[in-house]
């Protein structure tokens, strides 16, 4: 149960009507925005009309929104339904739990994510990540979060990282299928503690807990983050605006030779994110669009050093 969102009291909720495919990013983007403890979304289809069969995104809230702030983020997809967007308060019941019914597992390389309802349906050969339906973010079902378990399942083809680093951690899903995946150390970050919690308990329950080091940080300056690197593996699902601010920090963390994946981007905002971290000496490898999400795949070459501008005599 997400913390914000008591089941016994009013809900505030947001909801707009939109096309499929803008119905579902509006719900990604709220729900990557927000708290995971206090926000859940739905975009689901409503009924059909001679009109077609439009899709309705609801958002719902523990505490009163901020409107124009809620409305700025739909607005990134469309101007006409952040203006169209509607805000009710409801009263009580368990609105995470409906609108988070009926999610099926999710299959990316050798990963299956699923709820514990699914259990008995994990083939020999996947490995499964059981996650807490009712923490809506990082349930696996967002395009972001499939791409970086793409990228590390394709990673897992060539190579095992000697360390892997998840930056934005949320419910430890990443850091888990790291850690199942190479067997190898895994460092698992987030700026919110109640994500960290989460993801600790979520490593316990799916026997990757001996794997992952969590770290309750902001941003990667913590001296912990030196102290337990460099890394092979540095995977970073977030947002455009952080991706940016830390990429010097996580360049100065990747081992030679290692490889990096963004996400949390949409298609428009995926050069800025390459722009910065190529000046940071990294190319691009693979560039990966799902469900109107982009994720970046970079590597660091082989004899290339650690950068360390701040550090005087440092090369790079």
């Amino acid at each position: 149960m997400l913390e914000g969102l008591p089941p016994n009291g009013a809900t505030h909720v947001m909801r707009v009507e939109a096309p499929e495919h803008e119905a579902r990013l509006i719900a990604d983007l709220i729900s990557e925005s927000f708290d995971p403890a206090e926000v859940a979304t739905s975009a689901f289809e409503v009924e059909v009309t001679a009109e077609g069969s439009p899709w309705a995104v609801e958002a719902y809230f523990g505490e009163e929104p901020d409107e124009e702030a809620v409305r700025e983020l739909v607005a990134l997809i469309s101007p006409d339904h952040a203006a169209a967007a509607v805000f009710l308060t409801l009263d009580r019941k368990d609105w995470v739990s409906a609108s988070l019914e009926g999610l099926a597992p999710v299959a990316v390389g050798r990963f299956l994510v699923h709820g514990f309802h699914d259990r008995g349906n994990v083939g020999p050969n996947r490995i499964g990540i059981e996650i807490e339906a009712a923490l809506a973010f990082g349930t696996g079902h967002h395009g972001t979060t499939k791409g970086c378990l793409a990228a590390i399942a394709a990673y897992g083809k060539r190579r095992r990282p000697a360390k892997t680093l998840d930056v934005g951690t949320g419910t430890g899903v990443l850091a888990i299928a790291a850690g199942r995946l190479f067997h190898a150390p895994v460092v698992a970050s987030d700026i919110d503690l109640v994500a960290v919690t989460t993801a600790r308990a979520n490593a316990r329950a799916n026997h990757a807990a001996p794997h992952i080091h969590f770290l309750h940080a902001p941003g990667l300056d913590a001296g912990a983050f030196g102290r337990l690197g460099p890394y092979d593996l540095i995977v970073a699902n977030i947002l455009l605006a952080p991706l940016k601010r830390i990429a010097k920090p996580l360049a100065r963390l990747l081992a030679p030779g290692g490889r990096v994946v963004l996400s949390g981007l949409l298609p428009s905002h995926a050069n800025a994110a390459l722009a910065a971290y190529r000046a940071q000496g990294l190319r691009l490898v693979r560039r990966r669009t799902l469900e109107g999400w982009t994720t970046l795949e970079l590597a660091a070459d082989a004899g290339r050093p650690r950068r360390d501008p701040d550090r005087p005599g440092s090369r790079g």
